[in-house]
Order: C-alpha cells, then structure tokens, then sequence
C-alpha cells in the first residue's frame, strides 16, 4: 500500500501554548517578576510519511496528537522544529509556497456538526476551496467528489444545508471538501467517532478507497486502536506530547514493548469471552503538561520502573536490538549503542559494572 519516496519530513516538532492567567499574574509578569507558563502540548515529535502510505496516531486524549495534526496542516504554526514536505521547509517557505502547500494539504475534522458552515449550502461547501486556489471546472470537480463520497445524485445535495444532513452525510461531505482539491495527504482527525455506529462502517470503507483509489497518504488520529489496525501500514503512540512506539502497525499490536502502548492495546475489549489476559492497569494520572518532569514522563505511572535513568535520563525514541520497531523506553539495549547509565548523576554507566539495576517500585 505505501510507496518509497518521502513526501512528508517531521523534524522535533514542538507546539506549546501559553497559559491564560489572572490580571495579577499579567501585570506581575508585564514588569519582568515572573515567566509566563506553556502548556506543552507537543514537545519534539519526528516522524516520515512516505507517499501513499497510511500512519496513525494513537494515544490517550491530551496526549498531543489532534495539536500534531493541526500543526501538519499548517492550521498552527510550530513553536519549534520543522515541518518539510516535498525538500521544501515550511519555515522557510514563501507566501505562494505556503499556499501551494495548504492545496495539498488537507483535514477532516472529528465533528461534522461543526466543522461544516451552517450558513452555506453543501455545493458552496464543497466549492469553496476551489475558489480560493482559483482552479476552474468548479461544478464538473464538486460532482465528482460528491459522487466519490456517495452522495448520489450529486445535484440532490446541492442546494441542501448542514441542518438537512444526517451524521454521516455531514462526514461525507467534509470528505468531499478536503478531496476536491486533490491533495498529496489528508489528516483525518478522529472521523468517525461523532457518527453512529451503523454508519462507521460506510464511512471508513470510503475512507479506504480513497487512499487506494486516490494514491493519497493519510494520517489517522484515534484513540481506537482497532480502527487504527484496520486502516494504518505504521502507528505512532503519543504519551505527553512525545511519541513513545513507532513502527509497523502490526509489530505494535501484536508485540508492544514500551508499557505505556502495552497497557493501552491490553484496554482494547477482545470479543471473545474464552480469551483470559492478564490485566494491565495504569498507577496514578497523566502528568504535569506544564511543569514537565525531569527523566521518562511516563515513570510515575509505570510498572517497569527502574530507578536513577528513569528519573534523570529522557529516553530517546530509537531503534532496539530485539525488535522492530523505535521505542523510548530504557528498558531496552539501544541498537545504535547509547547507553543512558552515562548519563545518570552519581552513577557509574552500567557497561562499566556489568550489572543490571534492580527494579523498583513506581510508587515507592
């Protein structure tokens, strides 16, 4: 299903955004007394996407993957890092690069309720890209991606408002606003959690299609991973605004290695009453965003922590010796040689001693 060729380059993207404060904390902060506080809502985040392959984005909500999302498609601008699509920086990039840039660039967003102007027909809804990007044979392109999404006859629709629409028409229709245009990749955001769960199934078969018949490459973002398996050739698993697994969908499924991802995939229901797993439960809750900890921030909510490297030592996302697939998790040998002891205070690197360290209890 995916090719070769990289169409779309994430390098250590970081969003944060500031924290609305009192009038107080304003003025104390206007005079130069105190910092202003950012919520770290991504905060170093790389991955590829390759033309026409599928990635997702899972993770718990707050995790960062909606902002990661948005920031692809331009519709938040990074704090930090860069976003490279066709060996072009977007950071660099001109005004009319930028524009040929958001015609490629495509989203679906989760709610279809609101992501659609109340105040605009569906033909007007689906047209207005093209006049934006000034590309003619409007009704002739509105037709085709109407009829592509289903909503047959074309002409039917045409006149009709967001308030006339079932759920599912609604999705189609944003479907066929983001295709018209043509684009390289599309973000799709949680698009089928708002529908019914009789219509899930229509739209995620159209959604299929149009990565196969389109030659598209997409980027899912759920926090279903049974979703995910069905339309994903890799995932990437966020955790505070990090991405702490990536790889091949199916090596992450059916072997997980950091605990984060393991307790995830062991939260997903298994629709067969003779199937016994031991059960995983996450300690404690999501971290501080703000004031992020030092070391692994998933330490305080892990079974598997092993003291000092946890606490000190951010594990970096990197492949491992064992498996497939990149991991941020100090449990692992890393495949490129760092050894995390170095940098461990008041520690000697454990190369140097041989020895494993003892684990330890997260809530001790």
């Amino acid at each position: 299903m995916s090719g070769n060729d990289v169409l779309l380059e994430v390098d250590d993207l970081k969003k944060h955004f500031k924290v609305n404060q009192g009038w107080i904390a304003s003025l104390v902060e206007s005079f130069g007394s105190g910092e202003p506080d950012y919520v770290h809502a991504v905060d170093g985040v790389s991955f590829e996407l390759r033309e026409g392959e599928t990635l997702g984005l899972a993770g718990e909500s707050g995790c960062g993957k909606t902002t990661t999302g948005m920031s692809l498609v331009k519709l938040h601008d990074p704090t930090a890092g860069d976003i490279v699509y066709d060996d072009t920086r977007l950071s660099e990039a001109s005004d009319a690069e930028i524009k040929q840039f958001r015609q490629n660039a495509q989203m679906i967003f989760q709610d279809p309720f609101e992501s659609l102007n109340p105040r605009m027909t569906v033909y007007d809804t689906v047209a207005e890209p093209l006049r934006i990007h000034n590309i003619r044979n409007e009704t002739a392109r509105v037709q085709r991606a109407l009829e592509f999404a289903e909503l047959l006859p074309p002409e039917q629709y045409y006149d009709q408002y967001p308030h006339e629409l079932s759920g599912g028409q609604r999705q189609r229709v944003a479907i066929a606003r983001a295709l018209v245009l043509d684009p390289d990749f599309i973000v799709a955001d949680e698009p089928v959690s708002m529908l019914d769960v009789s219509l899930r199934a229509g739209v995620l078969s159209l959604l299929d299609r149009m990565t196969d018949e389109f030659g598209l490459s997409v980027v899912y973002i759920s926090h279903d991973l049974s979703l995910l398996r069905h339309m994903c050739d890799r995932l990437a698993i966020m955790y505070m605004g990090k991405i702490v697994e990536k790889g091949p969908t199916d090596e992450i499924i059916e072997n997980p290695q950091h605990p984060y991802t393991q307790a995830l995939i062991n939260a997903v229901p298994v629709p067969d009453p003779g199937v016994g797993r031991e059960r995983v439960e996450l300690q404690g809750e999501v971290g501080d965003v703000i004031d992020i900890p030092t070391g692994c921030r998933f330490k305080n909510r892990c079974s598997e922590y092993i003291g000092d490297v946890c606490d000190q030592v951010v594990p970096p996302l990197e492949a491992k010796t064992d498996f497939e697939q990149d991991v941020a998790c100090h449990l692992y040998d890393s495949a490129e040689g760092y050894d995390p002891y170095q940098d461990v205070t008041g520690s000697p690197s454990a190369a140097e001693t041989g020895e494993e360290p003892e684990s330890t209890p997260a809530d001790d």
